[in-house]
Formats: structure tokens, C-alpha cells, sequence
């Protein structure tokens, strides 16, 4: 049924190596494919330090984030204690320039006991400001002989 002799034996050949064959040392195929290998897990390593110092990076900027934001708070509060007491000082002025008034300058007539609300004051005195208008009646008062 052969063509060969009865007596030849027959030789097989090897299509793929076995796994866990060593390949040859001077195959170009399996020098790329370590050196394609090597590469990959080096990209691997570089990725997971980029990774690791993402999320550092990334937790101290939340930090300070948190940190910016609570200290925003705070000159927020700082700024409305701020504008109550400057209120409250124009207030006291308009309470003192009709006390002036009254005593010193001997006017009387009928003005609101609180100073209009800043709006107010800002729209109706836009030549002149309140510093102007309060320095006038200091002037005003300072220039009357003392009795």
C-alpha cells in the first residue's frame, strides 16, 4: 500500500513547538515576540505609576479644594459680619448728624428716626457722598460759637 519500503521508517514532523519547549535562542520570531512581551509590561508598569500618581494628584487637588471652599465660607461670613457693622455705623451716624442738628444747629424739623435703607442713600445723593454730607455738618457745627 506503500510506495515505501516495509523497512523505512517513517519520520514525523514537528509543526508547532510544544509548550513548554524552549525556543530557539536565535529565532528572530521569538526574539519579537519576548521583546513585544517586555514592552507590553513595561507599558503596563508605566501605566499603573501614571495611574498611582493620577489619583495622588487627584486627592490633593480635592483637598484643597475642600479647603478653598471652607475658607470661602468663612470670608463669606466675615463679609456679611462685616456689611452688618458698617450698617449699623451708618446708622449711628445718621442717629449722630440729626442729634448735631438738633442740638447744635437748632433744627427741628422732622426727619426719620433710621436712616433711609443704602439704596436709598445711594440714588438721592449722587453729587455728594455721605462722607461729604456728614464733614459739612461737623463744619457746620465747628463753625457756631461755642455758648
Amino acid at each position: 500500500m506503500s510506495d515505501r519500503g516495509a523497512g523505512a521508517p517513517e519520520t514525523v514532523l514537528q509543526f508547532a513547538p510544544k509548550p513548554n519547549a524552549k525556543p530557539e535562542a536565535g529565532d528572530p520570531l521569538d526574539r519579537a515576540a519576548q521583546a513585544i512581551l517586555g514592552l507590553l509590561h513595561r507599558a503596563a508598569a508605566d501605566a499603573e505609576v501614571n495611574y498611582q500618581q493620577a489619583l495622588d494628584k487627584t486627592r490633593q487637588l480635592s483637598a484643597q479644594l475642600r479647603a478653598a471652599e471652607d475658607r470661602l465660607r468663612e470670608l463669606e461670613a466675615h463679609a456679611r459680619h462685616q456689611q452688618e457693622r458698617a450698617e449699623r455705623a451708618e446708622r449711628w451716624l445718621y442717629q449722630i448728624s440729626v442729634e448735631i442738628e438738633q442740638k447744635f444747629l437748632g433744627r427741628t424739623e422732622a426727619r426719620r428716626p433710621q436712616p433711609p435703607p443704602p439704596e436709598a442713600l445711594i440714588r438721592s445723593q449722587r453729587h455728594s457722598s455721605s462722607r461729604d454730607c456728614i464733614n459739612g455738618i461737623w463744619a457746620g457745627a465747628l463753625a457756631l460759637p461755642l455758648r
